[in-house]
């Protein structure tokens, strides 16, 4: 792997020959785990400026209509998130020169309250080819990480790291994107022009431009989150072709009764064996894949594939030694005369996938020259910890990804695309739904990660009985099972939403994720409480989830912080209001500046008098103030409804509907100082 230096640059071909398509990931972190950005990709000519706005990708426009770009959202990683971006290089018009990847942050938000700013760059295949550290981040809101650009026939890359004071739209605007004066005058940061001076070096090659140019008052075109206004029309790059969702209200039946059901495209009622539901699955996963390209680009950009004519197969048979092997399917993607070809393993109701089986798969695609073998099946795969443990012969020339999909994340993507972002026709959408009909039915054996394992009872039992002992690999799967379920809570949250639920991860940078889980297990047996930071994007505060395995509850809460302005008394009445619908059984606890303790009590009790919220104390500062909920641990280790899992997703899915819509979008977090309100 090629570490790089600002203003270095490297062909791309002289580090793999699988580059035709590439994956870009930006990352950062921050101690608190709230910190984020938003990634953004601009098409340039060989005059350095867009060709139209529509060459400009962000949040609002993610993906090219020739595929040649598309932005796949964010990822956890052991010390923050990634955000990653797809590129078919050979789908990149002949007139573009530059490709500039690049990050903003919103709200005044600086990179210097970030930690391990980077870029990394891997290949068709997934491995990762550069990396690009960004070490001097400090007052900017938006960043150049660096640059694709051609050199006659070749892409080369170049690390540039290049700061804007004037966010994305200062950004847009300098490479000739076209943004609506109305929307940035509403958008403004604090009214206040910011001129800056944007320059790079040349490359030690010579043959980089440099880029320059002063940026007046321009604004970051990212609203806030729950504003009270109306939002003013949308600015020019936010335009889009008009996509097909579901309605939100289903259509009155023309049923007799409820006993008479849909007819359903895809039935799962009279599947019998794992053997038949795994064939039904896979069949109809590809099927709806190659004839809605939205969907089955989405799931096969992150693997490399390029843009292009798929066509999917189940049941082939493949020559291996005396005896043929049947992967459970085929993907082959066509661009420009060329193939892209993945095998699919499938399984259902829990079954675990056979290191024996994908280790074949895998010597046959090496052999026939194939891109990748895609693992499907309910679990969800860790970071740093591949679910199955394969041999790759270092001779070979040919190299071949291995990469896994869960169930869940199928589900999770089939319903952004029908719910919240949309399709190009409404057969797209239907063939959607009909898909995710089949995922969610009791019977297809689809339902993701369903099991919290054998170690489960034993680990609850050691620490009831206080034997469970550090180092115990036992605590160990539990905590292994515990990160799947909570990734898979975040899937099935976000798609209900449409918004951004990742987990945070409160780690140093650099932090190997398994030596993480090892003092996490450590803690485990200390304590007897798993807990996990959950971030939904538009929310107040970071939702906590703690399960204490002692005493069977778990705690879902929240810390939201105390207004910028205004009086004590006016917060605590103010919040109240808010939750006049939230449970009566909600605590309510006021964080004050120091360690000790605010005051605290049920929704209930505080409802006829908030002042109870308030500190005695004369001269104490409220920071925020903690909503939490507690609820029966569920003990059995599956996903019945008296299961562990089944506990935890109800748990969320009360807590946020219950309380967390209630209260105000996200806001700055208000940093403790001596100077500010008080009571008294």
């Amino acid at each position: 792997m090629r570490e790089m230096v600002k203003g270095s640059n490297v062909s791309l071909t002289a580090l793999s020959e699988n580059v035709g398509s590439v994956i870009v990931s930006l990352g950062w972190g921050s101690s608190t785990g709230e910190g984020d950005a938003d990634v953004s990709v601009l098409l340039l000519n060989a005059n350095g400026k867009v060709r139209s706005d529509a060459d400009f990708y962000f949040y609002n426009n993610p993906v090219a209509a020739d595929g040649s770009v598309q932005l796949l959202g964010k990822t956890p990683t052991a010390d923050g998130n990634e955000d990653r971006i797809s590129f078919d290089l050979t789908a990149v018009s002949s007139d573009v020169d530059r490709i500039v990847l690049a990050a903003s942050r919103y709200e005044g938000a600086r990179f210097g309250e970030l930690e391990g700013v980077k870029l990394a760059l891997a290949d068709g295949g997934g491995e990762e080819l550069l990396r690009f550290a960004i070490e001097d981040a400090d007052s900017v809101s938006a960043i150049i990480f660096g640059e694709l650009y051609r050199r006659e026939e070749e892409w080369k890359f170049r690390a540039v790291g290049q700061g804007y004071d004037a966010g994305l739209a200062g950004l847009a605007t300098d490479f000739g994107v076209d943004i609506d004066d109305d929307a940035a005058a509403d958008e403004a940061l604090d009214g206040a022009a910011i001129d800056e001076q944007a320059e790079t070096t040349a490359t030690a090659s010579g043959d980089e431009p440099k880029l320059q140019g002063t940026l007046g008052a321009v604004p970051s075109p990212r609203q806030p989150e729950g504003e009270a206004q109306p939002r003013k029309p949308a600015a020019r790059p936010r335009t889009a072709k008009k996509k097909v969702t579901l309605p939100k209200a289903a259509r009155k039946t023309l049923a007799e009764n409820e006993s008479w059901k849909d007819a359903r495209l895809f039935p799962a009622s009279a599947l019998k064996s794992d053997r038949e539901r795994e064939t039904r699955a896979t069949s109809v996963l590809l099927s709806v894949m190659a004839q809605v390209p939205e969907f089955g680009r989405r799931l096969t950009a992150a693997f490399g594939a390029p843009a292009g004519r798929m066509e999917t197969f189940t049941e082939v048979t493949l020559p291996h030694g005396d005896s043929p092997r049947r992967p459970d399917g085929v993907i082959r993607v066509e661009r420009a005369g060329k193939l892209w070809t993945a095998l699919v393993e499938t399984k259902t109701n829990g079954s675990a996938l056979k290191a024996d089986q994908v280790q074949a798969y895998m010597d046959i695609a090496a052999r026939r020259g194939y891109e990748a073998v895609i693992t499907l099946s309910n679990d969800v795969a860790l970071e740093g910890s591949p679910l199955v443990e394969v041999k790759i012969d270092g001779r070979r020339k040919h190299k071949v990804a291995l990469w896994h999909l869960s169930w869940a994340e199928v589900a999770h993507q089939a319903q952004m695309l029908i719910r919240h972002e949309g399709v190009g026709n409404a057969a797209h959408a239907w063939l959607l739904q009909e898909l995710l009909h089949y995922l969610q039915h009791e019977n297809s054996g689809c339902h993701g990660f369903q099991n919290m394992g054998p170690a489960w009872v034993p680990v609850r039992n050691g620490i009831d009985d206080e034997t469970l002992c550090q180092g115990d690999l036992r605590a160990l799967e539990v905590v292994e099972s515990w990160e799947r379920l909570i990734r898979q809570v975040c899937l099935r949250l976000g798609g209900e939403l449409g918004q951004k639920v990742l987990p945070v991860h409160r780690t140093k940078r650099g932090t190997d994720p398994k030596a993480l889980r090892g003092r996490l297990a450590d803690q485990l047996c200390l304590d007897g409480r798993l807990q996990s930071e959950l971030r939904i994007e538009g929310t107040p505060g970071v939702l906590a989830i703690s399960a204490d395995l002692r005493t069977g509850k778990l705690r879902t809460s929240i810390e939201i912080p105390a207004p910028e302005q205004g009086y004590p008394l006016s917060w605590a009445k103010r919040l109240v209001r808010r939750l006049a619908e939230a449970p009566a059984d909600l605590h309510i606890e006021t964080l004050v500046e120091g360690e000790a303790g605010g005051p605290r009590g049920t929704l209930e009790r505080l409802r006829p008098e908030p002042a109870d919220m308030l500190p005695k104390e004369t001269g104490t500062q409220i920071v925020g103030f903690r909503l939490s909920l507690l609820k029966s641990m569920g003990s059995s280790r599956g996903n019945a409804e008296s299961g562990f899992i089944r506990s935890v997703d109800d748990a969320v899915h009360r807590f946020y509907t219950s309380v967390v819509v209630h209260l105000d979008g996200a806001t700055p977090r208000r940093a403790p100082s001596k100077e500010g309100a008080t009571t008294g």
